[in-house]
């Protein structure tokens, strides 16, 4: 419990024991105004129900605050703002409590599945799965530091109309080149090959409007598109060329991927596949029929009307007897509880998927599932560069690896220019380049809220100043370095005098659970991003104003040292919720 929560309760107490009134909870801020005081309680709340002005209320307030706790040692009233100033010894007791935060985490007893990533396997991870992929995996880290067990999952879209274009585009003008052959990534090969199909579509297409057929009906009739459908039904019907084919091309997607998402930090304790999946959709559509729960048109295709809802009617099952995107998400949901007790499942999916997330969850509570009201779309705003937006069909995707070297190259170019890591060895450098690159890439990501549409600029992200990934790992690096100066020793100090700064930065410090609560509770990196942030800049304003190193007063000295060792730990802990490394140069 924090100070914060201490005069929280101290002044329910107070409240109960002048005025007779129950559960009254008043605003209580860090005092940050010129007035004395470390915390300011707001008394308006209290005026309609005593029918007394606030100002003697804050009198009334404080004086019941001085005589019925321990708490104060001094307050003041301002226009019905109270402003109390704690006791010293409550900021040191606090401080050597929050000590040992890190390993005290009180369990939740439940069980959260976080869905991340989710590839398509007919091309290589963009700009949009890093927002996802970091989103994801930063969200599974924060429930973990609230207590739940996490199970971080993906599932992969394997097959589909997708992926048989690649595949085709590969028979067709792939010449048996292998990504071996061509010394590149299997997951960009046969990317390479979904553009290629969407270029010799269109030009297709084109030659048909000029033949006078609409653009629309031109769609329909080229000849590729009809060859890419008709692969998805061989695919459907166990064609063994079709498939061997596509658990190869598949294959060289996945190691692709494994080497993205090694360098992004990212990790899953499942991974689920769709051409596994979609059967398991296929016989819920059945036990809809059976129910009443979903239609059957006349054309064989299956629906289910969410008119009541103030949805629509949405298709399940295509007349030839394909799937759609919802019938496998319908199976992936129940063999997920089927086989895992989870309390809760989070799809991190971006906001254009925000119709079918609700769609999908109304589907299931119709057909009877109790726990599809714990089903939760993480939805996040798109990510766009300076440049503009992304185009995935054209070839002009932003991809995930060329960002993440060019977030090495300007880690790169910004250490040399500022000549501290000269004495490094080569090996150093470049794992201290890629730290810093991918963590200011990460924390750029991770600050914004997830609801909101992001630019990503990666020269600001990188820069030293501001509310960027390098400025905090930079506090990080010269505290570390500070600590190996003093020869620092962890020792308890029980008694000091504290100032201002040290008390602003104790309780930064003691906030950090209750950030990681409220994090995990709405889902949230932003919270612990710009956390760390406010931490790093009360720190640099204590390390300012307090000499550490020439302090002569051992005792003051031991005291300001355990402060910036928290403040350090505390940092490493934040950034690695994020999925951020620190480093301990700069």
């Amino acid at each position: 419990m924090n100070i914060k929560d201490i005069i929280e309760q101290k002044l329910e107490e107070v409240i109960l024991n002048l005025y007779q009134l129950k559960e009254i909870k008043l605003e209580i801020q860090e005092n940050k105004t010129e007035f004395e005081g470390d915390f300011t309680i707001v008394t308006f709340p209290l005026v309609k129900q005593l029918k007394k002005n606030p100002e003697s209320i804050g009198v009334e307030l404080g004086e019941g605050l001085t005589t019925q706790t321990e708490l104060l040692e001094s307050f003041n009233v301002v226009k019905g703002f109270l402003n109390v100033k704690v006791k010293n010894q409550f900021f040191v007791d606090q401080f050597n409590t929050v000590s040992g935060q890190f390993s005290d985490i009180e369990k939740k007893n439940a069980t959260v599945m976080v869905e991340y990533s989710s590839p398509n396997t007919n091309k290589p991870l963009h700009l949009g799965h890093i927002r996802n992929n970091l989103l994801g995996f930063s969200v599974a880290q924060i429930l973990k530091e609230a207590g739940y067990d996490v199970i971080k999952s993906q599932i992969i879209n394997d097959r589909g109309i997708h992926i048989c274009k690649s595949m085709l585009a590969w028979e067709k003008f792939g010449k048996g080149e292998t990504p071996e052959t061509n010394h590149i990534k299997g997951d960009k090969f046969v990317g390479n090959y979904y553009v290629e199909f969407d270029k010799n579509y269109k030009k297709e297409v084109a030659e048909l409007v000029v033949q006078g057929i609409s653009e629309e009906q031109a769609k329909k009739d080229a000849p590729l598109m009809k060859e890419a459908q008709q692969m998805l039904l061989d695919w459907e019907n166990g064609d063994e060329k079709v498939r061997n084919l596509w658990n190869e091309m598949n294959s060289w997607v996945y190691e692709g991927f494994n080497q993205t998402y090694k360098r992004l930090g990212v990790d899953f304790d499942q991974v689920q596949y769709e051409s596994k999946t979609y059967i398991l959709g296929k016989d819920l559509i059945q036990e809809g029929l059976d129910k009443g729960v979903l239609y059957q048109k006349e054309d064989g295709s299956v629906w289910c009307d969410l008119t009541d809802e103030g949805l629509d009617q949405k298709l399940l099952l295509r007349s030839d007897g394909t799937s759609v995107y919802m019938t496998q998400d319908l199976g992936t949901a129940v063999e997920r509880f089927k086989e895992n007790d989870i309390q809760k499942l989070i799809y991190t999916v971006g906001n254009e998927q925000d119709y079918h997330f609700q769609v999908l969850f109304k589907i299931l509570g119709k057909l009877g599932y109790s726990w599809a009201d714990q089903l939760y779309h993480l939805s996040y705003g798109m990510v766009e560069l300076p440049e503009g937006k992304m185009k995935s069909r054209e070839g002009t995707v932003v991809d995930a690896d060329d960002l993440m070297q060019e977030m090495h190259d300007i880690a790169k170019s910004a250490a040399e220019e500022l000549g501290k890591l000269d004495n490094l060895s080569e090996e150093e450098k470049a794992k201290n380049y890629e730290s810093v690159g991918m963590g200011a890439l990460k924390y750029f990501m991770m600050k914004v809220d997830p609801k909101k549409k992001m630019l990503f600029n990666p020269k600001e992200s990188i820069d030293f100043n501001g509310n960027t990934g390098p400025f905090i790992l930079y506090t990080y690096a010269r505290i570390h370095s500070l600590l190996i100066k003093a020869n620092y020793l962890n020792r308890e100090i029980a008694e000091v005098e504290l100032n201002q700064s040290q008390k602003e930065l104790i309780m930064q410090l003691a906030n950090y659970k209750a950030v990681v609560e409220r994090a995990a509770e709405v889902l949230s990196p932003a919270l612990v991003a710009n956390y760390v942030y406010d931490l790093v800049k009360t720190y640099n304003s204590f390390y300012q104003s307090n000499p550490i190193l020439n302090q002569e007063d051992e005792n003051v000295k031991q005291f300001r040292l355990n402060l910036s060792n928290l403040t350090a730990r505390t940092i490493q802990k934040s950034l690695s919720l994020l999925g951020i490394e620190t480093v301990n140069r700069m």
